[in-house]
């Protein structure tokens, strides 16, 4: 699920976040060996994006966007092409959603930028305009169904956290560097009210490697999805977590991203699984780990290299600690 559009996002030269990245990731799909049917999103209408985001803000982005652009924080950046891309990929998810209802097969992969789980209710940052992922997640509740967020991006969230903090009918699950931008994220942060025990927090320092993410998805994310017993699973799949990317300090690889998609069809129908690209900024790594992804999603075997990376031990100290706050906190873990 993709979207011309995306490449005329221009954020201006040497910007991490460019076009090259979604060229990255569709040679991943393409490599991978799975059959792939490529699909074009259907852009939202502005009035659509109110889901999630407030009316002023909606057209105080479109308004910006057609008289040039310029930048909106010192990191992220819009031009004249910048609007069709984000409506656009905030429909891909809602655009993915009707086709796996309609019987086309899953799961599916959105990559669209620019990407959205920073993005706030009325507020662009870190490279995200519209929150495509909370976008299509508000849109399953509001038709009935329980929905289940896995963000692994290296960044935490935070958007999308504050998007359904207090709603019980959304699990958020982040696994993220920490401390990091957005310098949110703390595992003392479970959600409000009747959705107390809905947010899933994971912060982990830096240098983590793939071994504590494995510690991390058996002791705590999968039983916490388990116990939600979600319809849907939305995936916020940044790669800005892998051991190549500049702008990051974890440690993981493409075996690593193999191990957390290949869990999800587990747990829902594989055409109840969509993955949304968010960061990610070395071009092979994209590439590679999407192919990883690909390959888990769909249950075949993988085709990567072990990791040669271990955590240190302060990350296994750290994890420990995070699961003792959680226990008997946020649903599934006693």
């Amino acid at each position: 699920m993709t979207h011309p559009s995306g490449l005329d996002h221009d954020t201006g030269l040497y910007h991490p976040e460019r076009p090259a990245r979604l060229k990255a990731a569709a040679e991943g799909l393409r490599q991978s060996g799975v059959a792939i049917e490529e699909v074009t999103a259907v852009p939202l209408e502005a009035a659509d994006l109110q889901i999630v985001h407030d009316p002023l803000y909606i057209e105080a982005i479109r308004r910006f966007c057609e008289a040039g652009g310029g930048d909106l924080d010192p990191d992220t950046h819009v031009s004249s092409g910048s609007w069709a891309a984000a409506v656009a990929a905030a429909g891909a998810g809602p655009t993915a959603v009707d086709r796996l209802e309609r019987g086309f097969g899953g799961p599916a992969v959105v990559t669209v930028r620019p990407p959205g789980h920073h993005a706030l209710k009325n507020r662009a940052m870190g490279f995200c305009l519209f929150n495509n992922v909370a976008i299509t997640a508000a849109r399953l509740r509001d038709a009935g169904h329980r929905v289940a967020i896995v963000d692994w991006d290296v960044h935490h969230g935070n958007g999308t956290q504050e998007a359904f903090y207090a709603d019980p009918r959304v699990l958020y699950v982040s696994l993220h560097q920490s401390p990091f931008y957005p310098y949110e994220g703390l595992a003392t942060e479970i959600g409000e009210g009747e959705a107390a025990g809905t947010t899933l927090n994971i912060p982990l320092p830096a240098f983590t490697a793939g071994d504590v993410y494995r510690r991390a998805y058996e002791e705590l994310v999968l039983p916490a999805l388990v116990a939600f017993r979600p319809d849907w699973i939305l995936v916020s799949c940044g790669f800005d977590a892998h051991a190549g990317d500049p702008l990051a300090e974890l440690r993981l690889t493409e075996e690593d991203y193999f191990f957390l998609a290949a869990a999800l069809p587990k747990l829902v129908p594989a055409d109840r699984v969509i993955v949304f690209l968010e960061g990610g900024y070395h071009l092979p790594a994209i590439k590679d780990s999407m192919a990883a992804v690909a390959r888990a999603l769909v249950g075949e075997v993988s085709l990567c290299e072990p990791s040669p990376f271990q955590s240190p031990p302060d990350s296994h100290e750290l994890l420990g600690r995070v699961a003792a706050v959680l226990r008997g906190r946020v649903v599934g873990l006693t």
